[in-house]
């Protein structure tokens, strides 16, 4: 069987930071006297919710600009609105310049507001991942229009200052857009799946025992004009271990995205208009590429399984679902 679904924030991306939206934050030369001290403060959790009798709101914080703070004296959390157009990507990260020796954040993600609040479930979210013990998120997707809120933390209350920075890696904050290169690869970036299509899958994985799903979510960054290709997409996908048993099928199938419904399996069909939902992408837009293997692990053990790559130009994700099916 196929490794569970990924539950981790966010992969670092080679090569997201910097597209657009300012100079991204440079980890200092080896030999540079400024050197990255670590394994000191306590992880900073995401906020406790709801936000409203403790949660700091700041002010407000544009793409491609960056905004500073202070710690003040004690943990704490402090927010800031972030505006956008659909489809945006941005990256958000506390700086080392700017951000004072020894501070230690978290960065979190909420939103798109509505009349509710922000939610009570972090869009994205990071300890660690920056210089030392500051915090980095190299690609976040913001599907819908809207304001997000974006909220750093910190353990240590040091007095000192912090700066957080966002910068646009692709996607409708990208001002006049070039063509993408010939052959531009598509860089995947594996974030957890939406609560409500990991229900779906959930529910059509309960129907029989013999037929069994997986979804699984890629972004990537994308500041071109041009839409990315569906092979690029495939080649990502296949350059992954956990894919490299479909590498071997002479002739994959390629389909629109309405024909892809009457491939899965009548239990997972659900999926197929609740991806384009969740991510607000058109069907027209929307392109599917098919794998297949077969193999057997014995006497009535013959395996069938199909690896389909759904691209979202638009939206700028990968889903991969792979359906298998076994002997009983």
């Amino acid at each position: 069987m196929k490794r569970g679904t990924a539950v981790v924030w966010c992969m670092s991306v080679v090569g997201l930071m910097g597209a657009c939206g300012g100079q991204p934050e440079q980890t200092p030369a080896p030999g540079s006297g400024d050197t990255v001290t670590t394994a000191t403060q306590q992880l900073v959790p995401a906020p406790p919710t709801p936000f409203d009798s403790y949660l700091y709101i700041a002010g407000n914080l544009s793409v491609g600009s960056a905004v500073t703070g202070n710690t003040g004296t004690s943990a704490a959390y402090e927010g800031y609105k972030l505006t956008v157009p659909a489809h945006t990507q941005v990256a958000l990260e506390v700086t080392h310049l700017g951000t004072g020796m020894g501070v230690d954040t978290g960065l979190y993600v909420y939103g798109p507001k509505t009349p509710s609040g922000y939610g009570y479930r972090p869009l994205y979210g990071d300890d660690d991942s920056g210089y030392g013990e500051l915090s980095k998120l190299p690609l976040a997707t913001l599907d819908q229009a809207g304001e997000y809120l974006v909220v750093v933390g910190w353990s240590n209350g040091l007095a000192k200052n912090y700066r957080l920075q966002a910068s646009c890696v692709g996607g409708a904050c990208v001002p006049n857009p070039s063509p993408a290169p010939a052959n531009a690869p598509v860089t995947l970036a594996a974030f957890p799946l939406e609560g409500n299509l990991q229900a779906l899958v959930n529910a059509g994985n309960a129907y029989r025992e013999d037929m069994y799903s997986f979804l699984d979510r890629y972004d990537f960054a994308w500041p071109y004009s041009t839409p990315a290709t569906l092979n690029a997409a495939a080649a990502a996908v296949l350059a992954r271990s956990e894919y490299a048993g479909y590498r071997n099928d002479p002739s994959p199938d390629t389909y629109t995205y309405a024909a892809f419904q009457s491939r899965m399996y009548l239990q997972f069909q659900p999926l197929h208009q609740a991806i384009l939902d969740t991510y607000g992408e058109d069907a027209a837009n929307a392109q599917v590429k098919s794998y297949f293997r077969e193999f057997s692990t014995g006497p009535n053990g013959d395996n069938w399984r199909t690896l389909n790559i759904i691209l979202l130009p638009v939206s700028r994700h990968v889903l991969v679902y792979e359906q298998t099916a076994h002997e009983i």
